[in-house]
């Protein structure tokens, strides 16, 4: 499929705007805590979610008010996540209530999320006061999607926002996104939070069936730390608003509407693994040949997750012996006999592995591989047609010190 990226993140497609505003929830007054995003009319929405046994309050409350498919408003903090409160319930309800009567619209048409520390209290006086600050500041531009992707960060070193266009049914579209995560990130849901918007006609039903066809492929093969969080949420809204006639099926709309998502996942995907705390490299594990699918993904991620490569790539030490280990300990049915390895980024390429066993290779090329911020694993097992992706950061000592003192 043919896009074009575009700058404005969320509030690129027609009929949304943004804000971002410090409440209080941060000690820190200079950084905001509180991400606001509206759409001009009720939209087609939908989401996918943590599969931890432990869920955040937002969860729930999510959950419920999209039952009927629709929705106008998110409402994201950072700093708490609302996770094992005694009220958690009942105040994101509120805020949902708060954020209704800000934007006169209905309080189940606006979804919650939040994000930060576990098991910490939470009142509803700095939603009270951030609210209506952040729909007084609302605002359909480039600045106002920033502010919101800012609002949203806990340890990430830097926003993550994106947005392309594409055609549908002869009209321009457009999806947007902002997201955050970087530590507690694993397959399942990685550990992140993801808004999307788009102005493309979508059907409700089919919006979910498009969210769970992408989300497999993307968000569930990235990895930071092995870590599943609790608060783990990806929502969509689609405005229509672009003037395209109306998915309801599945066809050649919809595969491209679905190819749209799947470009703009993989490259939020990319965003988060490369700004893993204390991540100095980016790891993008690539599987070809393989026998199927799922084997492609297990192996893909098998690599990514491995401590002791990651461990390795931070070190800049081309240890292909532990890509071929973590390969060969991924649960399946399959051999490992052809598989063929090379670590590749802008430094060029360097064949490591041949046959499951050793390739000559210079270890000095291989260091200078290494060495830029964009490793990429290239896996060809030798058994099939079928390709995959995972996405996941080296292994650093500054890993160990944020989550040492990450409360404190």
């Amino acid at each position: 499929m043919e896009y074009k990226v575009v700058p404005g993140g969320i509030c690129a497609p027609r009929g949304f705007a943004a804000a971002g505003v410090h409440c209080g929830i941060r000690k820190n007054h200079t950084k905001y805590d509180l991400a606001l995003i509206k759409a001009e009319v009720r939209c087609a929405a939908a989401g996918v979610y943590t599969t931890n046994k432990v869920c955040g309050a937002p969860i729930k409350v999510d959950r419920a008010h999209l039952a009927d498919g629709y929705a106008q408003a998110i409402l994201v903090n950072s700093g708490n996540a609302n996770t094992c409160a005694a009220n958690g319930v009942d105040l994101a309800e509120e805020c949902c209530r708060l954020v209704g009567q800000a934007l006169g619209i209905p309080a189940e048409d606006v979804l919650p999320s939040s994000t930060g520390v576990i098991g910490q209290p939470m009142v509803i006086d700095p939603f009270a006061a951030g609210i209506p600050a952040a729909a007084a500041k609302l605002a359909s531009s480039e600045q106002a999607s920033a502010d919101a992707a800012t609002a949203i960060m806990t340890t990430d070193t830097h926003r993550k926002e994106y947005a392309i266009q594409f055609t549908l049914g002869g009209k321009e579209c457009t999806v947007g996104a902002i997201g955050k995560g970087s530590g507690m990130i694993a397959p399942n849901m990685a550990t992140m939070l993801a808004f999307y918007t788009t102005d493309a006609a979508v059907s409700p039903a089919m919006l979910q069936k498009a969210l769970k066809e992408v989300v497999p492929g993307t968000y569930n093969q990235m990895s930071v730390d092995l870590d599943t969080s609790t608060n783990d949420t990806l929502l969509i809204m689609a405005s229509g608003l672009a003037g395209n006639p109306e998915i309801q099926e599945e066809g050649e709309d919809y595969r491209a509407f679905v190819a749209a998502l799947t470009a703009i996942a993989e490259h939020m995907c990319a965003e988060h693994a490369g700004d893993g705390e204390g991540a100095t490299h980016l790891i993008t594990c690539e599987v070809t040949v393989a026998p199927d699918l799922k084997t492609a993904r297990a192996v893909s991620r098998s690599v990514v997750c491995s401590n002791l490569f990651k461990a390795a790539v931070f070190g800049r030490d081309a240890n292909w012996g532990r890509i071929l280990c973590a390969i060969g300990y991924t649960p399946g049915d399959f051999s490992i006999d052809k598989v063929r390895v090379w670590l590749s980024s802008a430094a060029g390429e360097v064949y490591v592995c041949e046959n499951a066993a050793y390739h000559p290779y210079s270890e000095e090329e291989a260091a200078k591989v290494l060495a830029e911020h964009d490793i990429l694993v290239r896996v060809d097992m030798g058994l099939g047609d079928v390709s995959a992706k995972a996405w996941g950061c080296d292994l650093t000592y500054d890993y160990v010190k944020i989550n040492g003192d990450y409360r404190t």
